[in-house]
């Protein structure tokens, strides 16, 4: 497929960045068909397929849940990171996929790899970006645990349903949390087996994870009380209206 997005080459920054922003940003688009597609109040991925030439052969699709987590690592499949490679991927071709990563990464700015430095774009920077953006009222919602980064996730305001905050928490919380245990019990181990020198670096993951943990634990708490409320919104109401419903479980808009 011909790609109607400009080819980024390095030096080229301004309005290419801003595209690719965008790209990510109004998750509504397709690439298949002209204007927004995910527009109306709870529309679902079959809805959005219902809207294409050929359902069967979708350039690129919408994320399943409406749930894109944001980590410090990898841990999902459907990981903010790995999607926004792939939309890069689908748009530019493979063999552009590394030089385009890194002139992404180069604009940016920041220290690693090109993919460690989006992910830490993403952790700290995007949603502060968006609500610039959009005049703090962000149509991306950052669902943020806090400052350990214990667990992040964006949903488009767009495509919420009334049980979203049950799926985030059974499917990506609780799921979460099972990592920082397992990784804290292998720590565990590992430090009792270690060097001396071996044992410092050890114990300094230790003490991040179980950071990370507690903090995990206390927003389960808060993300199941307003689960257990079904609560239902009006796109009527406004963001900011419907962003406060949730305050204790999303970032504060700055």
């Amino acid at each position: 497929m011909a790609s109607n997005y400009p080819t980024v080459y390095y030096g080229s920054y301004g309005e290419t960045v801003k595209q690719l922003q965008q790209a990510l940003n109004q998750v509504g688009y397709s690439l298949d068909v002209d204007g927004l597609v995910l527009a109306d109040q709870g529309a679902t991925v079959d809805d959005y397929l219902a809207k294409m030439p050929n359902s069967d052969h979708v350039t690129f699709m919408p994320d399943s849940d409406n749930v894109l987590p944001i980590t410090d690592d990898e841990y999902f499949d459907d990981d903010i990171v790995r999607y926004f490679i792939d939309f890069v991927r689908t748009v530019y071709g493979e063999e552009t996929l590394e030089q385009n990563l890194a002139f992404i990464a180069e604009a940016l700015g920041g220290k690693g790899t090109s993919r460690e430095v989006i992910r830490t774009y993403f952790l700290k920077d995007f949603f502060k970006d968006h609500c610039q953006t959009y005049k703090k009222r962000p149509i991306y919602w950052l669902f943020d645990s806090g400052k350990k980064n214990g667990f992040k996730a964006l949903c488009y305001m767009h495509r919420y349903q009334r049980d979203l905050l049950a799926r985030l928490r059974t499917d990506y919380v609780h799921e979460q949390q099972e990592r920082y245990r397992t990784q804290l019990a292998q720590l565990g181990d590992a430090i009792d087996r270690a060097s001396a020198s071996e044992r410092v670096k050890l114990t300094k993951q230790q003490k991040k994870f179980q950071d990370q943990a507690t903090e995990l634990q206390k927003y389960e708490e808060k993300v199941h009380h307003l689960a257990d409320q079904n609560i239902e919104i009006d796109l009527d109401d406004g963001v900011k209206h419907n962003y406060e419903l949730f305050a204790d479980v999303l970032a504060k808009i700055k």
